[in-house]
């Protein structure tokens, strides 16, 4: 046997390992030529990993590399996922977090302007915020406060541990636009209506 299907296969075999996600055959060619017979590449390939700690195999069309069935107990553990939130999530987790319970009605009152149904739709799926029953006025709204994953995830043992606002300031998280509407000492140029009750 010549070196160059062993190199081939290992062209392929490299392919699939970086993938960061499952490749078709013509996906493959883009990356290893056309530099041998592919799908008996792909075969013994698949036989190869037969049997090891992880297997090659076709789904859909899609050769990778997975975890042996047998073996996916072990490492099966939760994963931390970074997931980006929206500005606008940012400031209605902020909200709910600082003023819980709080309505759908409380937030826009607050932030100035509607919240889309998704945004606390995706603060539920993080899993950081729930309902936490309606309010006793006219309507019954529901009303939705943190969870104890919001507590977990953001290192808080309570909503005391929650950064005050000359916390904000001392990291530089607040807004240019929230330290243009301070006056000299810090105190608001915008009158709150809350202050007088």
């Amino acid at each position: 046997m010549n070196g160059e299907p062993d190199d081939f296969q290992r062209a392929v075999e490299a392919a699939l390992f970086v993938a960061e996600a499952p490749l078709t055959i013509a996906d493959l060619r883009l990356h290893v030529g056309k530099g041998g017979d592919l799908a008996a590449i792909l075969a013994r390939l698949a036989d190869d990993y037969a049997g090891r700690g992880v297997n090659l195999v076709e789904r859909g069309g899609r050769w990778h590399f997975q975890t042996a069935a047998d073996l996916a107990h072990i490492l099966r553990r939760e994963k931390d996922e970074t997931r980006k939130l929206s500005r606008a999530a940012m400031e209605t987790l902020a909200i709910i977090a600082y003023h819980e319970p709080v309505s759908r009605a409380e937030i826009e009152a607050i932030r100035g302007v509607q919240v889309a149904k998704g945004t606390i739709d995706v603060l539920m799926e993080a899993g950081w915020v729930r309902p936490a029953g309606r309010r006793e006025v006219p309507g019954r709204p529901l009303i939705y406060a943190t969870t104890a994953d919001f507590l977990s995830h953001f290192g808080l043992g309570s909503r005391r541990d929650l950064p005050g606002i000359e916390d904000l300031r001392a990291a530089g998280l607040l807004d240019p636009v929230d330290l243009a509407l301070e006056g000299p000492g810090g105190q608001s140029v915008v009158e709150n209506d809350d202050e007088d009750a």
